[in-house]
């Protein structure tokens, strides 16, 4: 069942969070690195989980990571890193924290050779999902095939965000996601 007719199943609360993100987020292309390294990283903390664990959690992973500013996270320190470990409001496992942490530090120098993430992603594009999968992989932690796949659909640069009699789907359109290009 795709995402636009599954929120419409659930019950309240659950729905109203759910239908926040789809009508506002899931598919739009995001053009702050920040934010694209934001929405890896909750990328790979979902993994295992339900995405709603990781949308009731959103504002405490922003919080925990200083608003996903990438080069703050780069800087983590040790102590940082037992912040996050002990830090209930996100999830607490060593290889995502790790993960985070590490590729902020890619994104980084990623930022030095293409410009920003966002070059990165548009260099490479377009690809197939295979393909994109082999370089996150190469590149990133904690980077499997879903979390990938997910990442790139919510951030515009695959389709299948949206059904196309999704009321959502024209508007995103309207912004030009990378998968049309």
């Amino acid at each position: 069942m795709a995402y636009c007719n599954y929120i419409n199943t659930m019950a309240e609360p659950s729905r109203t969070l759910h239908k926040n993100y789809h009508d506002y987020h899931y598919g739009f292309p995001i053009h702050d690195d920040n934010e694209l390294f934001g929405r890896l990283l909750l990328e790979i903390n979902q993994a295992g989980l339900s995405w709603e664990i990781i949308l009731r959690k959103e504002a405490s992973f922003r919080k925990a990571y200083d608003d996903f500013n990438i080069t703050k996270v780069a800087a983590y320190t040790e102590e940082d890193r037992e912040r996050l470990l002990n830090d209930a409001g996100i999830i607490r496992n060593i290889l995502k924290v790790n993960a985070a942490i590490e590729n902020a530090r890619v994104i980084l120098k990623l930022g030095e050779e293409y410009g920003s993430f966002e070059k990165w992603l548009a260099y490479h594009h377009p690809k197939p999902k295979e393909e994109w999968v082999k370089l996150f992989k190469k590149t990133f932690k904690f980077t499997g095939g879903e979390i990938v796949n997910e990442f790139l659909i919510s951030i515009g640069s695959l389709p299948g965000a949206h059904s196309p009699d999704c009321s959502v789907y024209q508007e995103i359109l309207s912004h030009k996601p990378m998968w049309v290009k």
